[in-house]
């Protein structure tokens, strides 16, 4: 079965104002490096749809949802927090990100596809139930897991997020939830500043410093993320994509290269296998250094393709 591949025209109109690094020559970046690797021929692509009231509102609060409608421009920008902002574009965006997620949930579990990824924008994981902050406004994966335990009735799903951020969002939406288990690692102390106090039991989060280097982070999903995994035995895998510990990326300050996202990739689908039937979607998070992002993303998806 192929590797999906979801995107939406919508993700190249919404945009933060000049120089602000989540730009959408971001996702123009990914789709170079796939054509002149020849990789983009290999994806089954499919335009993202909207994702519905509903969905959306299984992880975030009416009130919120609605309010964020009423904050949308018509033209110019409204100011979300120092970092976030809506233009008129934006708010179509962040549904069709969210259902990108949604749809290749529904793709990935009916079987048409091995395992997917979602090349979006807005990003997702700091994004609370009641509050967008850090460059996001709706929780793209944590939408997609509730949905597959919702729609789908699974009943054991992971996130792993490997994001330089850590995804503060996504646990406030699952903290002690027992059908979730989360794993990441973040560098700390670093924005959001969150991660490390009050830590649900069905979150493993591994709090890292800056500098930390690809072996540091292959001993803690070796040691730590796997033993996690293998005892939980989730029926899919969500994985919150970020490529911003990559040591050429100027929003972290950690040390990754593209062989250290192929290594982890390669390790979730041998746990995917394993209980999942090979189950994964994947969603873009972070990554701001174009030519590390689009050679992350490549190596990402290279592996994701062999399965």
């Amino acid at each position: 079965m192929p590797t999906g591949y979801y995107t939406h025209p919508a993700f190249l109109l919404h945009e933060m104002g000049h120089f602000h690094p989540e730009c959408p020559e971001r996702l123009q970046a990914i789709e170079d490096h796939l054509i002149s690797h020849a990789i983009d021929g290999l994806l089954d692509r499919r335009e993202a749809p909207a994702a519905t009231a509903e969905q959306i509102e299984r992880v975030h609060r009416p009130d919120y949802v609605s309010g964020l409608a009423s904050l949308s421009p018509a033209a110019g920008y409204q100011q979300i927090d120092p970092d976030t902002s809506m233009n008129a574009h934006t708010l179509t965006a962040a549904t069709h990100a969210a259902g990108a997620a949604v749809a290749a949930t529904d793709a990935v579990i009916a079987g048409e596809l091995e395992n997917a990824f979602c090349c979006v924008r807005p990003p997702g994981h700091h994004a609370e139930p009641g509050r967008a902050m850090g460059f996001c406004f709706y929780n793209n994966v944590a939408i997609a897991a509730r949905h597959a335990l919702a729609a789908h009735g699974l009943e054991r799903v992971a996130v792993i997020d490997f994001d330089v951020h850590h995804g503060n969002g996504t646990e406030a939406a699952f903290r002690n939830e027992p059908r979730v288990l989360m794993c990441s690692f973040f560098q700390h102390p670093f924005y959001p500043y969150s991660g490390t106090d009050h830590v649900a039991p069905n979150m493993s989060n591994i709090p890292l410093p800056a500098y930390s280097n690809g072996l540091a982070v292959r001993e803690v999903v070796d040691t730590i993320w796997l033993p996690r995994l293998h005892d939980f035995k989730p029926e899919m895998i969500f994985i919150s994509a970020g490529f911003d510990a990559h040591r050429e990326d100027d929003l972290g300050q950690m040390g990754l290269v593209e062989q250290d996202y192929a290594w982890m990739t390669a390790q979730l689908i041998a746990v995917a296998r394993t209980y999942a039937r090979g189950r994964i979607v994947s969603c873009l998070e972070g990554g701001y250094n174009l030519s590390a992002l689009g050679r992350s993303v490549l190596a990402h998806l290279k592996v994701l393709l062999e399965t």
